[in-house]
């Protein structure tokens, strides 16, 4: 009671002591996200060269975008697409500011006038661009649609402001990219200038790699002196094993048992007439698209076809194909079904089949005059009249055709359908087609009209079968499921105890590492499109060796956070590989030049044991050597020596090279060199659009927030 007492007499001091407390932590927080003491930090997307774009007009473009790209597209595929062209925009015009070029009152008629004068809305009486039209539609657009036509209409003009801003910016570019008529020349005599050599190659792979030791302090040493080769962006090293919610075997022999019950009847409860009915086996059945698609509700619907051997799948294609009518095949495993099939029909049918026709339609399917539009019964009825015309006369065919049928196409051949096979053609004319004879004439009803057919020729006659099959999709049972999520979380509670790695080998699972993720990836290999992961490795509460379970269609994935890579330069393990062929092959420049100092050409070609070589008309431009390939720094001795002469041993790309000048060819001059400058000028211009702007986006100061919300 007494300590009661006191801190009742001191009740006011731990109020004061108690919110100074909060208040720290909440200006503590503040302080580590400096972000939200100012609306800034929520809503930039990015700040290129000063100018700030707004996260709900870039989230308003991506939104669009997306819907532009269509449903296989995600959002930051469409981020990414809305991003390249809000950086572009912000680039070129931080440099069209600094220039002070625009799009004026009279250049932007201009623009219009070029960009819409074929649009018929935009043209008077004799096809002309008539700029009242134009003004008028602006107008209207301001009075009747301010928050959104208009606005359209103001970005369109932005958009062609600029564009030609940025083809101005570039054109003055190409201005001053011009060739001097030194360069001209010097371009002739790299081309014409030729030498001839013969030359030793001790190739790099004649000194095994094994024999080669690589330290860890070399491959520092080669990354410090080759430091833009290995410069990366902050990335994360994850490890996750996988669980999918897969069809077990015992959830296949489960749809198995459920097919084999088709095969003899079956009594069921019916709560409709609450009567036992019996469901008869599949062997004994006659309707069979009421049984297949409604009673049994086969995952795939019943066809009423024949089909060619090379129509049935090929795995049970000769099982199928050898039944007997009535005879029933399966249950059995394909393409990710159970099937139960039975031979319902057989028959001899043509391959290909050629007829002739006349479609009378009804209701209006074929459009045309309303005031000639027939029902059913009139169709019919005239269908009736041309069958009995025909059949008398059927050399009055092709006129009917012209004067009644509905088939646009066929009416120039006279109501021809040339050669189609039995799966080229809407099954109304392809049965009476195929399973007709050669002459026959007949009425086929179609959803929209009638047909009078005569079939005019017939190819190829083989055996066809019609097939009836039950399919049960094979999916992962219910069972299946929950035995997945428990082996899940019994997984993500042992790594929570012990280390990953072990506890994974432990149980058999395979172990998938991911590296070098960047920040706005969303695609991990073997999980497909997860952005999820990528987020919070990059979280900054996530540590290295936190754990968490991710879901995704079909199963989860529980992920360890493996390592958190700084932006820099690459660790000795990541630039090794790339770093390690290098070393290898300057240590072995080096052991080969000791090795062959002091010798001479001839010897150095015995000791070595390899031959002499010769390669002729050499020149700077394309410095290749027959034999050797691509060698800049060879070729580039050889206009070096004089004729005669013998090289110190060069370090080429593929090995060490002694050469000999045999011959020099100088280039012929030119009375004008012209020719070359001109084409020297236009290299250079091509190069302007697509150089430019990217030598300006890596010059640009580019604030990129677009992980924050994405």
């Amino acid at each position: 009671m007494a300590v009661l007492n006191k801190i009742r007499q001191r009740g006011l001091f731990l109020i004061i002591v108690i919110a100074l407390a909060l208040f720290s932590f909440v200006l503590a927080d503040l302080f580590r996200n400096s972000d939200a003491l100012t609306s800034k930090g929520q809503n930039i997307v990015a700040t290129i060269n000063g100018k700030d774009i707004s996260r709900q007009e870039f989230m308003e473009k991506v939104e669009l975008a997306q819907r532009q790209m269509g449903p296989n597209s995600s959002s930051i595929q469409a981020m990414n697409r809305v991003w390249d062209q809000e950086t572009r925009k912000a680039v070129m015009e931080s440099e069209f500011n600094e220039l002070g070029l625009s799009v004026e009152t009279e250049e932007m008629k201009d623009l219009l006038r070029t960009s819409l004068a074929t649009t018929p809305d935009f043209q008077n009486e004799a096809g002309l661009f008539d700029e009242n039209r134009l003004n008028e539609y602006i107008a209207n657009l301001k009075e009747t649609s301010k928050s959104v036509g208009y606005a359209q209409w103001v970005e369109y003009e932005n958009n062609l402001a600029s564009n030609a801003m940025q083809q101005n910016y570039f054109n003055m570019v190409k201005s001053g990219l011009g060739a001097t008529v030194a360069e001209g020349e010097l371009e002739h005599m790299m081309e014409s200038e030729l030498v001839d050599i013969k030359y030793i190659q001790i190739p790099f792979n004649s000194i095994p790699d094994s024999t080669i030791t690589v330290s860890k302090s070399d491959i520092s040493k080669y990354i410090e002196e080759n430091k833009n080769r290995f410069e990366v962006e902050e990335s994360r090293d994850i490890v996750y094993v996988q669980f999918k919610e897969e069809a077990s075997l015992e959830d296949e022999n489960d749809l198995i048992l459920k097919l084999r019950k088709r095969l003899i009847p079956e009594p069921i409860f019916d709560s409709g007439v609450q009567d036992t009915i019996t469901i008869p086996a599949f062997k004994d059945v006659t309707d069979y698209n009421t049984y297949v698609n409604v009673t049994a509700n086969s995952a795939i619907k019943y066809a009423n076809q024949y089909m060619f051997k090379s129509d049935l799948p090929i795995a049970s294609a000769d099982s199928l194909f050898n039944l007997n009518v009535g005879q029933t095949y399966g249950p059995y495993k394909e393409s990710g079904y159970i099937k139960l099939s039975k031979l319902v029909a057989v028959k001899q049918l043509p391959d290909s089949v050629k007829v002739r026709h006349i479609l009378v339609p009804y209701g209006g399917s074929f459009g045309g005059d309303e005031s000639q539009i027939k029902s059913e019964e009139e169709a019919k009825t005239l269908t009736d009249s041309l069958l009995t015309v025909v059949k008398r006369n059927r050399s009055k065919f092709p006129e009917l055709v012209t004067a009644f049928s509905a088939d646009k196409n066929s009416i120039e051949k006279g109501g021809v359908i040339d050669w189609f096979t039995y799966n080229g053609i809407g099954p109304d004319i392809r049965d009476f087609a195929f399973e007709g004879k050669t002459g026959d004439i007949g009425i086929v009803k179609a959803p929209y009209g009638f047909h009078i057919i005569e079939i005019e020729g017939q190819k190829n006659s083989n055996k066809a079968v019609k097939v009836a099959t039950i399919a049960e999709k094979i999916e992962p049972s219910s069972r299946t499921i929950d035995n997945t999520f428990n082996e899940t979380s019994k997984f993500e509670i042992a790594v929570a105890k012990g280390e990953f790695e072990a506890v994974a080998k432990d149980n058999n699972y395979s172990l998938r590492p991911v590296n070098s993720i960047k920040e706005l990836d969303e695609n991990i290999p073997g999980v497909g499109n997860q952005r999820d992961i990528v987020r919070w490795a990059f979280n900054e509460e996530s540590k290295v060796g936190d754990v968490k379970r991710f879901s995704f269609n079909g199963g989860y994935a529980v992920v360890q956070l493996r390592a958190q890579n700084k932006a820099g330069l690459m660790s000795t393990e990541d630039a090794s590989v790339t770093a390690l062929p290098a070393i290898r092959k300057e240590k072995k420049a080096e052991i080969i030049r000791e090795r062959i100092s002091g010798k001479s050409f001839e010897d150095v070609g015995a000791s070595e044991n390899q031959t002499i070589k010769v390669a002729s008309a050499l020149n700077m431009k394309n410095p290749t050597i027959s034999g050797a390939g691509r060698e800049l720094k060879v070729v580039g001795a050889a206009f070096g020596l004089q004729e005669g002469a013998t090289s110190k041993p060069i370090d080429g790309s593929n090995g060490v090279y002694i050469i000999q000048v045999t011959k020099k060819t100088p280039g012929v001059k030119l009375d004008s060199y012209q020719a070359k400058v001109s084409q020297l000028s236009t290299q250079r211009g091509n190069a302007v659009t697509t150089k430019l702007y990217n030598a300006l986006k890596e010059a640009a100061d580019i604030e990129d927030n677009r992980a924050v919300f994405y």
